[in-house]
């Protein structure tokens, strides 16, 4: 996200007094701003319709047209830039009005350089605060809506409903996934569809931090805890209070931990590292793991208490060869993003290229097909990514097959019915028959051209007398 540079923007001064017009204009441009000064009310309209300014320093009381008409403008303008006023002492009830309508701040003449600089700092900080605001709620919208998660294959239509319905709950859930499979989207997906999504959501891979570390990063610490603590440290779950902690990796938290754990999803309570003073939080709970942990509560590595607490919603996320129709969309939806970070023009990728891209397993998951499709945006700036230009760990792969569909308006179906079993059979032998000729009769190059085993193609053989 792009922020406000604070020490730098384009400033109007508007004053019928030339030396207050230069003494402000000397002061901001010799603080990196760039200043346009009008002597009265009417030039400064005419600069606010002709460019735009981040911020307007206005005196009020101007012949002809004040500085509240150039305030009443502004507002007109439905711009972001920001008004300061600047008035006599016998002027306090206008600096009202002017704020009344909608001036940032006021300041009284005679002023302080220094008292302007501070001003107009503020007022920049203030802007910078507005922008991460509407950034954060556009960011949220998109994130309530779902669009994060991309496909449209049954599995992931089950998994968007079941967020809608837990997410408005407090109950804890545990996302069960494979590596690249999008735990984290998910959990993100969860808390911005809560009553909770104004607060913060906050996550901490529990495999990444080493394990003497990580009571003091979820927990905190008091000065003097251990060696190199220097000052109080509050820990992520009182970040999180109100919010959402989402703990990733939790099978490889260490046993001490997830006793502290257990404690804090029984009672919302626990102390700092060093500390024996009680924290009380509200934090509602998301974790996930790639691990089996039914397993290694079986073998002793994980608490069985802590499993049935934090197992209370399980959502498990289908592994990408098991959603292969998904991989076109999310190979587009991949593109289009990679096209705007990376300034490509690249258009798509063609069907022989996602056919094989849909052959292939994805250990690595949805986390895997990102990486290879920003490769390809690095290495091709513009046009097609065919089967070629995959990597060549994709060229042994055979695409997979086209589908084959028959129209339901070439199907007649008489008044007395139809041997429904008769008919199929009728048409498995002939698709096996075209089969084989396609294939000269070489039984392997039939079995590939259907998709099924050698095996499977000889007994259907037999099964049918085609051959003994």
């Amino acid at each position: 996200m792009a922020t406000i540079n604070k020490t730098t923007g384009r400033i109007l001064v508007v004053d019928d007094e030339w030396n207050i017009r230069d003494i402000l204009s000397n002061i901001l441009i010799a603080e990196g701003y760039e200043v346009d000064a009008a002597e009265d009310g009417d030039q400064g309209i005419a600069l606010l319709d002709e460019k735009r300014y981040d911020l307007v320093i206005t005196d009020l009381k101007m012949p002809r047209v004040d500085g509240l008409e150039v305030l009443r403008h502004l507002s007109t303008l439905n711009a972001d830039t920001l008004g300061i006023v600047a008035t006599g002492y016998g002027s306090i009830e206008s600096a009202v009005e002017a704020l009344r309508l909608g001036a940032y701040d006021y300041i009284t003449k005679p002023f302080h350089l220094d008292e302007i600089k501070i001003m107009v700092h503020k007022a920049r900080e203030y802007q910078s605060l507005q922008h991460e605001n509407q950034h954060l709620r556009r960011e949220l919208r998109r994130a309530t809506k779902l669009d994060s998660i991309v496909g449209a294959s049954p599995g992931v239509g089950a998994l968007k409903r079941m967020i809608q319905t837990v997410a408005d709950s407090d109950s804890t859930i545990l996302i069960l996934g494979e590596s690249g499979t999008g735990k984290e989207l998910v959990a993100r997906a969860i808390h911005y569809n809560s009553s909770r999504a104004n607060k913060p959501l906050i996550p901490v891979n529990c495999g990444a931090i080493p394990e003497d570390l990580l009571e003091s990063e979820l927990f905190g610490h008091v000065r003097g805890a251990f060696t190199g603590a220097t000052m109080n440290r509050i820990g992520r779950f009182q970040m999180a209070d109100g919010g959402t902690i989402f703990l990733d990796e939790i099978g490889d938290m260490s046993p001490k931990l997830q006793v502290k754990l257990l404690r804090v999803l029984q009672e919302q309570t626990f102390e700092m590292v060093g500390s024996t003073e009680t924290v009380r939080v509200n934090v509602r709970i998301i974790t996930a793991t790639n691990r089996d942990l039914e397993k290694d509560v079986a073998e002793g590595r994980f608490r069985e208490d802590l499993f049935y607490r934090l197992n209370v919603i399980p959502i498990t996320i289908p592994p990408l060869r098991s959603r292969r129709d998904d991989i076109p969309i999310l190979v587009a939806h991949f593109v289009d993003q990679f096209n705007r970070l990376k300034g490509r023009r690249i258009t798509r990728f063609t069907d022989a290229a996602l056919r094989v891209l849909q052959s292939y397993d994805w250990p690595g998951n949805v986390r895997e097909l990102e990486n290879l499709v920003e490769r390809m945006a690095i290495l091709n700036t513009e046009g097609e990514i065919d089967v070629a230009q995959l990597p060549e760990k994709f060229s042994g792969l055979a695409p997979a097959p086209m589908p084959v569909t028959v129209s339901p308006d070439s199907l007649d179906i008489p008044d007395e019915g139809i041997d429904f079993n008769a008919l199929v059979d009728e048409f498995e032998t002939q698709l096996i028959n075209k089969a084989l000729e396609k294939a000269g009769g070489i039984k392997n190059k039939a079995a590939a051209l259907l998709n099924i085993k050698r095996t499977t193609l000889v007994e259907k053989l037999k099964k049918k007398g085609i051959i003994e």
